[in-house]
């Protein structure tokens, strides 16, 4: 869905180039009915057929994914923030209606559909959508975005580099993103360093008080942008500590690299689409729907689950800190304000 956005163009270059679908896969690509969408939907198949004509699956082209009998719906439509607007509140006004059509295509679907998201608020479309699918059938790939993007950052002050680091943020995938320190591992480094770099990154800081520092920093970030002092903006972001950068660097991306953070959105979308298709049971950050099985939180939001070949399975049990599981709470709570405004 929305395959002829930035992020959706990549992702379905990426399922080729990674090579998650094999030639006898079909690759549905879904746009908006009407105008320049249908027309852009032929030019990117035909893209797509040339660029990887030796291993190319079957691609179509369509505007229902009711019409297909898709085992996985990539869900990559609606609008995106703007320099005028970075209110989640606001973007859940303009997206709804696309989530409530998409939903009722899907509802039409005559099979269970396992559906990734990465539409933004992720969380508002995974509610919408999830109403006509079985929640354990429905994830978002946000949390993982976002914690790939903290463990790039986390090993860039450790000195190692990112696959050698296990670092996850929870909550939502917004102002109340949780960095859980208290899973933080990383091989190649002594204990000591460890507990140094992220006493260093947490000292006089609270986890209470992210939100605050989260669009406090996006906001000075956005105005050096706005005076045209890029360099400014990226070095005011380089001296924040590692979660701050993971949660503030991709708005500098969206507003300076042209069109959106196409590559790293779409790279963590088709590593999870890649899971499910290959049934591997992986423990991932995610975001899904809890019913009280964990920290006693109902509803969506980001936490640690097991992939498997339907969506996902369980959430992953976890001892985790006091004030992390504070913030868990209030970013369910923001999550249900946002859904219900």
């Amino acid at each position: 869905m929305g395959a002829t956005g930035s992020c959706g163009r990549q992702v379905a270059a990426q399922l080729l180039e990674q090579g998650t679908l094999t030639a006898q896969s079909r690759l549905h690509l879904i746009g908006h009915a009407g105008g320049q969408h249908v027309s852009e939907l032929w030019g990117l198949r035909a893209d797509l057929r040339d660029a990887f004509a030796d291993r190319a699956p079957i691609i179509d082209v369509g505007t229902d994914v009711a019409q297909t009998d898709a085992d996985i719906v990539i869900m990559m439509a609606g609008a995106t923030v703007s320099r005028d607007s970075t209110d989640r509140a606001a973007l859940a006004e303009k997206n709804r209606k696309i989530f409530q059509e998409v939903a009722g295509d899907v509802a039409r679907m005559d099979h269970d559909t396992t559906i990734v998201v990465q539409s933004n608020p992720v969380e508002l479309a995974m509610s919408i959508l999830g109403e006509h699918a079985p929640r354990h059938r429905v994830l978002g790939a946000a949390a993982w975005s976002d914690s790939l993007r903290f463990r790039r950052e986390l090993a860039a002050d450790l000195g190692v580099t990112r696959p050698m680091v296990h670092a996850e943020m929870w909550g939502q995938h917004g102002d109340h993103l949780v960095p859980m320190w208290s899973l933080v591992r990383a091989r190649g480094v002594s204990t000591q360093h460890l507990a140094d770099a992220i006493g260093t990154a947490r000292a006089g800081r609270s986890l209470a008080d992210l939100p605050d520092e989260i669009r406090a920093t996006r906001t000075r970030a956005l105005d050096l942008i706005n005076a045209d002092d890029i360099a400014g903006s990226y070095a005011f972001i380089e001296q924040q500590p590692a979660d701050l950068r993971a949660a503030v660097k991709p708005f500098f991306t969206h507003f300076t690299a042209g069109r959106t953070t196409e590559l790293a959105t779409a790279h963590a979308v088709v590593e999870v689409t890649d899971m499910i298709v290959r049934g591997q049971r992986r423990a991932i950050p995610a975001q899904v729907r809890l019913e009280g099985e964990q920290w006693g939180v109902s509803g969506i939001l980001g936490v640690g689950i097991l992939t498997d070949h339907h969506g996902w399975s369980e959430a992953i049990p976890a001892d985790i800190a006091d004030d992390e599981g504070a913030a868990l709470h209030k970013a369910a709570e923001a999550i249900k304000v946002t859904n219900a405004a």
